[in-house]
């Protein structure tokens, strides 16, 4: 059985926004969103595997099945220019949480200034990205994030939680006064927009001349496994929040979070797990938009290409920016989160339509059951981003 990209999508999304996230639900509205977490694994397992299933199809990722399935000239340049917009500024306000979430941790592990911190990670990501050589330090970064969540699920045990009250924050869906952007995060930061167009970009060279059937299998189970662990590291952290912080929520009380095992070294120790959550992050999130932007211009999207290299470099300036100037990182984590959660109905309906075309999948499009998952998936993400918007109006 081969492990393909899945557990790189997990590190994708297990990132600061995660964290912070997580964190800010937990300590701000108990065991209550569990629910909004469990639809997010559920929309996770569901899209990811369409995705993957794409890739190892067509040998090809999903912007290039945009490119290759719409014909007319005007709807292809549109649809080029919407998801170019998207997912580069999907991704651009990603990279900003990513990079604020790491600086607050690497603040507390070396003692460096806020502006200072985004810089070094910065530069430290743009050239790891520009070396061609993003493969081996992303692996290390997932062994770190690793230990991190193996650190909150052992903190969640020890915390004791009312199992009863866990059950019914996951299966009775309520919406707590002032919690909607909160939820719209929590999806945000699970079901990644930009993950859509990795996964299946690796999944075409990971199991590339791969009986298909057996590409199938081991894809599904690849990516059950990843929305397993990400989805219980997310819950672990929700549950210690919930216990451990009550209504203080801020920077410093979330590095107290590992206390009950680590003692006074816990903010060191969570410092270090956001530093390297970010850093997985910030190398997925540019890596992600130069497969999406490559993909819908026709253009080489190898690591080692110009495209790569030029589409990467923006993504990681441009969040450094925003980053570097931010004032209230918490704030701007939370809102990159809830940026994306806007931004996964266009990926997501996309895909859908893509899933289906006969000429492109032939008898590996979606089936009806498939479809009807999906649809569910993507009326509850319509919904929840139109009453937000409409809020906002």
């Amino acid at each position: 059985m081969r492990l393909g990209p899945g557990l790189l999508v997990t590190a994708a999304f297990i990132g600061p926004g995660t964290i912070t996230t997580a964190t800010m639900a937990g300590g701000n509205f108990g065991y209550n969103l569990l629910w909004a977490l469990l639809f997010s694994v559920i929309a996770t397992l569901t899209i990811q595997t369409m995705a993957a299933r794409l890739g190892i199809v067509t040998g090809n990722g999903l912007a290039e099945a945009f490119r290759s399935q719409i014909e007319k000239p005007w709807l292809k340049w549109l649809t080029g220019a919407l998801i170019i917009g998207a997912i580069g500024v999907g991704n651009s306000a990603y990279q900003t949480g990513n990079l604020a979430g790491a600086a607050i941790g690497a603040s507390d592990m070396l003692e460096l200034t806020s502006g200072n911190a985004v810089l070094l990670i910065s530069i430290t990501a743009l050239i790891v990205l520009l070396s061609g050589k993003a493969a081996l330090i992303e692996r290390a970064l997932v062994g770190l994030v690793a230990v991190m969540a193996l650190l909150f699920v052992a903190t969640m045990i020890a915390l004791g939680p009312d199992l009863g009250a866990l059950l019914k924050g996951l299966l009775v869906p309520t919406t707590p006064a002032g919690s909607l952007t909160t939820i719209i995060a929590l999806i945000g930061t699970t079901v990644v927009p930009y993950n859509l167009f990795l996964h299946a970009t690796l999944a075409a060279k990971r199991w590339h001349g791969v009986d298909k059937e057996t590409a199938f299998k081991e894809s599904f189970f690849d990516m059950l496994l990843a929305a397993i662990v990400g989805g219980l590291i997310t819950m672990s952290i929700v549950v210690a929040a919930a216990i451990g912080l009550k209504d203080d929520v801020s920077v410093q009380s979330m590095g107290t979070l590992l206390s009950p095992l680590l003692g006074d070294y816990s903010p060191k120790v969570f410092g270090l797990g956001l530093l390297a959550a970010g850093l997985t992050s910030a190398l997925a999130a540019p890596m992600a938009a130069a497969f999406a932007v490559g993909g819908m211009l026709g253009l080489d999207t190898d690591y080692k290409s110009k495209c790569f290299k030029v589409v990467t470099t923006i993504v990681v300036v441009f969040g450094a920016s925003f980053a570097y100037f931010g004032s209230k990182p918490l704030t701007m984590i939370l809102f990159a989160q809830a940026t994306n959660g806007m931004l996964l109905p266009i990926a997501a309906t996309f895909l859908v339509w893509i899933m289906n075309r006969k000429s492109l999948l032939g008898e590996h499009k979606n089936s009806p059951l498939q479809n009807a998952i999906a649809i569910a998936v993507l009326a509850v993400v319509i919904g929840l981003s139109g009453y937000k918007l409409a809020a906002l109006i």
